[in-house]
């Protein structure tokens, strides 16, 4: 496999870690109302687990507070289980059709906590990151001694992958900087 399809395969699993983590901090509480606190929740609808966003739609009416209404009226017993059942610490208010979250302000030992959880998420997603530069090393390696590539080629690859991790790294940095600013400043 030519030096390229590694280096580009490797870089894509990289990203794709990165944007998992983008994700993963939408559902992080920050004090403010978002969409992304509950739109992934798991509700169970007649059986099946599925994401509450193709369930209902949500809406931030003030800064404060997150309404739920679902497609299906049938489905609000579930998704106000689902809530409660969450790692939110949210009580679910049902208001006819709907069903309002209040979110309450965050106190500043609260906010430390959540500052904790959102480096460690960024600590787990750079070892991700890194043992893909791994596997993107051994590869190269694997290639150089079945005489696929030369050795000036994996050299020069491993150099690319370390500038492509650093990159990611970096930007996973920026990333939780950002998060956490936004926790502490809300």
């Amino acid at each position: 496999m030519p030096t390229k399809q590694i280096l580009s395969s490797h870089e894509n699993t990289m990203e794709k870690a990165v944007d998992f983590l983008r994700n993963e901090l939408k559902s992080v509480r920050t004090g403010r109302a978002a969409p992304g606190l509950v739109e992934n929740l798991v509700v169970d609808y007649y059986g099946s687990p599925t994401p509450l966003k193709s369930l209902a739609t949500i809406a931030i009416p003030e800064p404060a507070s997150i309404v739920i209404k679902p497609f299906d009226a049938g489905c609000l017993k579930d998704i106000e289980k689902a809530i409660k059942a969450s790692d939110l610490s949210l009580s679910p208010v049902p208001e006819g059709k709907m069903i309002r979250l209040n979110i309450p302000p965050l106190s500043e030992e609260r906010r430390m906590q959540i500052v904790g959880q959102v480096k460690q998420l960024g600590e787990k997603t750079k070892v991700s990151v890194r043992n893909i530069r791994r596997d993107a090393n051994k590869q190269l390696d694997d290639e150089q001694k079945n005489k696929s590539i030369t050795e000036d080629d994996c050299k020069k690859g491993k150099e690319t992958v370390d500038e492509i991790t650093k990159k990611n790294d970096k930007q996973i940095d920026d990333i939780i900087k950002a998060k956490s600013e936004e926790i502490m400043n809300s």
